[in-house]
């Protein structure tokens, strides 16, 4: 354990793009995708031996509150801090740093999605390590470069610039650029470039660090939320919340900090990461047939090949006759069947649907 870090988990997805299984209650970092244990358990799971749940944040919706706490019984109550809005991830960010400085001083923050999967365990600890040791007691905010496996369209990329000096046998990077999800034919001249990393969206830096970056690049933050930690862990505290936050300007941490900030590095990351955005992503963690078609459930085909099917309950049956690339899904009454490369399509019907798909 690091006494001087914090865990800080973001948990405040929707997760339209798992629609059936997936819904405005039941968002995907809820869910178990693989095995017994739901994705954002998975995450705080991952941090043992790294940051003691004492020294772990949840920031999720305030109405998820109470599943979070169901779901994570050994983090303390007070540790679970509930949105009012959506406002994106920079007012999520910011929102966990002045409880942390509040609560903790000036610690090392591991800010962390809950719906990634990242394996092994170990390489990830060691990556956070490297990248915690550097940014003490510096200005540097460092994230996560992944090494592309594929020219993917989905993720947005970080250019490498020179290499600096980092703690241990991990490369570190300064970040020259960020570029936003890229065509196909961007995507393979970025994998052929070399010195293009998929953006993780994780991040480590000191709370005084990411807190100066914000009071210079987001002041509206700065102005509606930096007054909340005279509040933290008051009876003044969801007045006060409900009352700041819904007056924030709803942007990411990487439009509004990290793409502005010059102190930007990155480790390049010694593990397996996915952010298992949708179902095709899916399809890297089932079981595959002879014929490249990826399930959960009982699957029987006959001239079907390079499909994905997902059922909730794990002993359904799906039947396939002679189709190709599709998605089919079953969860509860609900179905749904699309082909792969429409898959993105998949969040704006769930956001046409009466209830959004509940």
């Amino acid at each position: 354990m690091w006494p001087d870090m914090v865990a800080v988990v973001i948990a405040g997805g929707s997760g339209t793009r798992f629609w059936p299984l997936s819904t405005a209650d039941r968002p995907k970092q809820f869910l178990p995708l693989f095995g017994q244990r739901t994705l954002l358990q998975a995450t705080v799971d991952r941090l043992q031996g790294l940051v003691p749940p004492e020294r772990t944040l949840i920031i999720t919706a305030a109405r998820f509150v109470p599943e979070v706490r169901a779901q994570l019984p050994h983090i303390p109550a007070r540790n679970v801090i509930g949105e009012p809005q959506a406002r994106d991830t920079a007012a999520a960010i910011v929102l966990a740093a002045i409880v942390c400085r509040r609560r903790f001083g000036n610690p090392v923050m591991v800010v962390l999605p809950a719906d990634h999967v990242i394996e092994p365990a170990e390489a990830f600890h060691a990556a956070v390590r490297s990248a915690a040791a550097a940014a003490r007691g510096t200005r540097r905010l460092y994230t996560f470069g992944i090494r592309p496996a594929y020219p993917a369209t989905g993720y947005g990329y970080l250019r490498a610039g020179e290499r600096v000096e980092g703690p241990g046998a991990l490369a570190h990077f300064r970040v020259a650029q960020f570029r936003e999800k890229p065509s196909r034919e961007v995507a393979e001249a970025y994998v052929r470039d070399g010195n293009y990393y998929w953006n993780s969206g994780m991040f480590v830096w000191t709370t005084e660090a990411f807190l100066a970056a914000v009071e210079r690049y987001l002041p509206e933050h700065a102005r509606r939320l930096f007054p909340l930690e005279a509040h933290v862990d008051a009876p003044s505290w969801e007045a006060q919340l409900d009352s700041a936050f819904g007056r924030v300007p709803k942007i990411s941490v990487d439009y509004g900090v990290m793409e502005k900030a010059d102190e930007v590095y990155m480790v390049a990351a010694p593990f397996r990461w996915s952010d298992v955005g949708g179902w095709t992503a899916l399809a890297d963690f089932l079981e595959r047939d002879g014929a490249g078609n990826a399930a959960r459930g009982v699957l029987h085909t006959l001239d079907a090949a390079g499909n994905v099917v997902f059922c909730e309950d794990g002993a359904e049956v799906v039947a396939l006759i002679g189709v190709e690339d599709l998605i089919v899904v079953r969860s509860g009454n609900r179905t749904l069947v699309a082909r792969k490369d429409r898959a993105e399509d998949i969040k704006r019907l769930v956001e046409a649907m009466p209830g959004k798909g509940s």
